[in-house]
């Protein structure tokens, strides 16, 4: 009895012992014990992604190969990769620790979403010594599928860009490669997890469930982005788990771009983009001669409006001129005007210019290759800055951003008014095309905030000049298949590794519409107002317009009579140069065929805006920046300002000096002032008879507006030298 007594407590005294002996097993294992080791031959976007979010959790970082030539083939269609077991074996010769326990991983394609701690702990849960991430599918061999051990719960497919383990046991799974660098390093290692013996004696497992690995290739759908307490995990929603390494391999390079806008903590909703402050290349405090040299890529494909702005916006940029180029492609005589007009004026500015105009029939394709030669060929070039003639950049100091930021390729993001297209994609369907990312409508709409990793970019990007002469030296860039010009640039840079960012920190400006754009007229701006109405408001309304209500510009200069601020002065020169180019005056005869009834009772020398086929766009203007005067100046009336009368009157002292007393045929006129007195013409103005007022210095853009029936009989005044123009509208109801 005693003896059954003593075995009972020798027992006990196991049970109390093992589990200390467990734990002290458990606190040897410190974050001082663990070594990443991966592969990089080439110091590539991916690669330095990698180290960035190793630094910030402290991952001690040992990298094999450098400088090495890869030659472990394409293992995104191929098999391949025996380079780095090779690389991996020697490594491990070096190291004699026992109790040291190397991370073994990709880095091109991978992400840290947690430090080593928890790495470790999950490590040692496992109760094994080597533990390889694990995937959904089958590669390179489905052959062996059978082979595999199956789990409860869980993935059962060995993956080989990701396993951790200690020292002696991977020598050991090393011990017997003999293979080529470009043999498949999957195969090798699934070979061995299949062989029960070996599985067993090295002591290997899988992270079947994904609490240390996620491999995204065959399981995006079960992972989502967790945002909590400040910072960003991939959680794997199947199971419930949060890896702390995630991998895009294979073909999920897109997936893990966007899952690395957010992990580790680059971009949170309680801070924002702190990413977005490291490693910029700041301009400030350098002499205008030690500016980057860079090369600005105008590309004028297809019939545009505001051409002659898009030139004014570029010698807007904040940056010196003598340290830019600029390489013009122009495909359309009808732009030769106004690209002839600012090289006129400003090309002495600029270091040095070169033309492609229509005459050289250059197409699309050869002008874009053409232009990044001009910035490759220049061995002071930094950077090629591309912008399409469509871009308007409303940020001066657009290009010191973004030389700033410092990324590989980088664009400015610009939205087309009113909608949610801009100049990037957040995603690629599965045959390369437009997707909608995730986050997408919410950087558009500013309420994300940051620098964006996007597939696809277009209309206006900087592209460094290093990258022109390494990943993308390539002298046809721009053709790919059937792909546009821009999708194929974008699709040879992302084979190549590059990163594209896009930037939203600031707001940069918009891209026009170039639908509908007529060119019949002499003026084609003026008829953008529904295509482009942003602007055709900047370029042909006043720029004080917006302050009327709130600076109280509206002024009384005789009763019921508002005098206000409504055309830019270029937009009344559009309108009397499109006028006089039109040509066709009214003869100021009572007969008049233009109108109802064929007889006007008070004729003057005009032409109708239905003659030049802009009654649609007068009547939207009148509706727009017209309506609101009046209902505020007129409290209680509210007008849909159907006007059936809209033209433009030419006064001459030679052909009609004046407009004897009238009434007009409307609820209110309006009456605009197209050009200045004293500098265009002498007398004028207009009296109201019954007032005995008058506004006889009518100031050049600005409005009168004032009763038509009944109350304000009135007249032109004599012009008595020079000619005068007015546009005026009778608006009923």
């Amino acid at each position: 009895m005693r003896d059954f007594s003593l075995l009972i407590l020798a027992w006990m005294s196991l049970l109390v012992v093992l589990p200390v002996i467990r734990c002290k097993e458990q606190r040897e294992l410190s974050e001082g014990n663990l070594l990443v080791v991966t592969v990089a031959t080439k110091e590539t976007d991916g690669f330095r992604r990698f180290m960035r979010s190793a630094r910030h959790f402290n991952y001690t970082i040992k990298v094999l190969g450098r400088g090495e030539p890869w030659k472990g083939g394409d293992y995104m269609t191929t098999p391949g990769g025996g380079q780095k077991v090779r690389l991996l074996k020697a490594g491990l010769q070096e190291m004699k620790e026992e109790d040291k326990v190397i991370l073994f991983i990709d880095s091109y394609d991978v992400v840290f979403a947690s430090g080593p701690k928890e790495l470790l702990k999950k490590f040692q849960q496992t109760r094994h010594k080597v533990v390889f991430s694990a995937e959904t599918l089958i590669w390179p061999d489905r052959h062996l599928e059978d082979k595999h051990p199956h789990f409860r719960e869980g993935k059962r497919f060995l993956g080989s860009g990701g396993f951790i383990g200690y020292v002696p046991n991977l020598k050991e799974m090393v011990a017997d490669w003999t293979g080529e660098d470009n043999d498949s390093d999957q195969l090798f290692f699934t070979k061995i997890y299949i062989n029960p013996e070996k599985r067993k004696s090295i002591n290997i497992t899988l992270d079947n469930r994904c609490r240390m690995f996620q491999n995204l290739h065959g399981s995006l759908d079960e992972v989502v982005l967790k945002f909590e307490d400040g910072q960003v995990r991939a959680r794997n929603v199947l199971y419930d788990t949060l890896p702390v390494v995630v991998h895009g391999n294979g073909p999920t390079k897109l997936q893990i771009n966007y899952l690395s806008n957010y992990i580790p903590t680059v971009w949170t909703f309680e801070t924002g983009c702190s990413g977005c402050l490291e490693d910029l290349r700041p301009l400030s405090g350098l002499k205008e001669s030690e500016y980057p040299l860079v090369v600005i890529g105008i590309f004028i494909q297809q019939p545009t409006p505001f051409v002659s702005v898009f030139f004014e916006s570029l010698l807007k940029l904040e940056y010196p001129k003598n340290r830019l180029k600029l390489f013009i492609y122009n495909q359309e005589q009808h732009h030769e005007v106004e690209v002839s007009s600012f090289l006129k004026d400003h090309e002495k500015a600029y270091q040095g210019v070169k033309v492609i105009g229509p005459e050289e029939n250059m197409d699309r394709v050869a002008s874009r290759n053409l232009g990044l030669d001009m910035c490759r060929q220049d061995k002071d070039c930094e950077y090629f800055f591309s912008m399409d003639i469509e871009v308007v950049l409303k940020n001066k100091d657009t290009l010191k951003i973004l030389i700033e930021q410092n990324e590989p390729i980088i664009a400015p993001m610009i939205t087309r008014e009113g909608r949610l297209w801009t100049n990037f994609w957040g995603a690629l369907s599965a045959d390369g095309y437009y997707a909608r990312s995730e986050d997408y409508v919410d950087i558009v709409q500013g309420r994300r905030v940051g620098v964006w990793n996007v597939p696809y970019l277009t209309k206006v990007y900087l592209v460094k000049a290093s990258l022109l002469h390494e990943e993308l030296s390539s002298n046809d860039l721009f053709s790919s298949g059937t792909l546009d010009l821009d999708m194929a640039f974008c699709h040879n840079a992302r084979n190549k590794g590059v990163f594209m960012y896009v930037t939203n920190m600031h707001t940069f400006g918009r891209m026009l519409s170039t639908e509908n754009y007529q060119m019949s007229h002499l003026h084609n701006d003026l008829w953008q107002i529904f295509e482009n109405p942003k602007d055709w408001e900047e370029r042909y309304i006043h720029e004080n317009y917006t302050k009327i209500m709130r600076d109280k510009l509206i002024e009384t200069p005789c009763p019921d009579v508002y005098w206000f601020p409504l055309f830019s002065d270029i937009g009344c020169d559009h309108i009397v140069q499109e006028m006089e180019n039109f040509g066709q005056w009214s003869g100021g005869r009572n007969t008049d065929t233009r109108i109802q009834g064929g007889y006007e009772n008070v004729p003057t020398i005009d032409i109708h805006m239905t003659q030049i086929n802009y009654e649609k766009e007068w009547q939207k203007l009148l509706l727009d920046y017209i309506a609101p005067i009046t209902e505020t100046m007129y409290p209680g009336y509210y007008t849909k300002c159907i006007s059936y009368l809209n033209f433009v009157v030419r006064y001459k002292p030679d052909e009609q000096p004046l407009l004897t007393p009238h009434h007009d045929a409307s609820t209110f006129t309006i009456n605009v002032a197209l050009n200045s007195k004293e500098i265009d013409y002498q007398g004028g103005g207009c009296r109201f008879i019954r007032y005995n007022c008058s506004v006889e210095a009518p100031r050049k853009g600005w409005a009168l507006m004032h009763p038509g029936r009944l109350t304000h009989y009135h007249e032109g005044l004599r012009t008595t030298a020079g000619t005068r123009y007015i546009a005026v509208s009778f608006v009923d109801p």
